[in-house]
């Protein structure tokens, strides 16, 4: 079950099945990609109900799969949607994140952790590994050294070295309240930059685009540009 709750710039998305460490059935992924992709606020924080982030897929469900590569493919679309929102997206990673809660995260622009997060990709101890994406986001994110070590072990990581590997960014006690002071900022500012960050064309065509951008925002907010040099 995937739950919504808007609150004025945010929109929190709340994995909710902790009796099973809110792990996604094929049903899930399509409403969760729904409820991100359709959120009017600038930013939205996705978090999972109780003790987890979100296990991944559900097991029950995997192990009945008629078509796996349609199920994989499907969780790829619904990742791929993730990045592509127009809304910056926050992972709020408290407690377990195992398989595709991991690659759900990966999907995110920013991905922080509480102390009591855990991180793993224990597909390999099961003959499988993730493939919503994961293959491709986990090297660009830690490198591939860290990526290959961290999927081949099949091990868990703890806060503090997925903040040294770089898999997440920070270490907060309220991941509500970092998606909360991002949704302070200028929303225009927040969607273009992501755009550009997130931006996989040659780089003439993004300095391009990084150009224009500036430009938009600087006519939009010229006014308030020029009077913050008066304080």
């Amino acid at each position: 079950m995937i739950r919504t709750t808007d609150d004025g710039d945010l929109r929190v998305v709340t994995i909710d099945r902790p009796a099973r460490r809110n792990a996604l059935r094929p049903t899930d992924l399509d409403a969760l990609e729904t409820a991100v992709v359709e959120a009017d606020a600038p930013v939205v924080l996705l978090r999972g109900s109780g003790p987890a982030f979100c296990a991944g897929a559900d097991l029950d469900s995997v192990a009945d799969l008629d078509d796996p590569e349609a199920f994989a493919k499907r969780g790829q679309r619904v990742a791929d949607a993730i990045e592509a929102a127009e809304s910056v997206v926050v992972a709020g990673i408290d407690g377990a994140a195992r398989g595709g809660g991991v690659e759900l995260a990966l999907a995110c622009d920013v991905r922080v952790a509480t102390p009591r997060a855990t991180l793993g990709e224990p597909g390999v101890r099961l003959g499988l590994f993730g493939a919503w994406g994961g293959t491709v986001r986990l090297p660009r994110v830690v490198g591939e050294g860290h990526a290959l070590e961290f999927s081949l072990s099949g091990r868990v990581v703890d806060a503090d070295e997925a903040l040294r590997m770089g898999l997440v960014s920070r270490i907060v006690d309220d991941p509500r309240a970092v998606a909360a002071s991002m949704a302070d900022n200028d929303h225009r500012s927040l969607r273009i930059i992501k755009e550009r960050l997130r931006d996989r064309d040659g780089r003439e065509a993004r300095l391009e685009r990084e150009a224009a951008g500036f430009a938009e925002l600087h006519r939009a907010n010229v006014d308030d540009i020029a009077a913050s040099r008066e304080k």
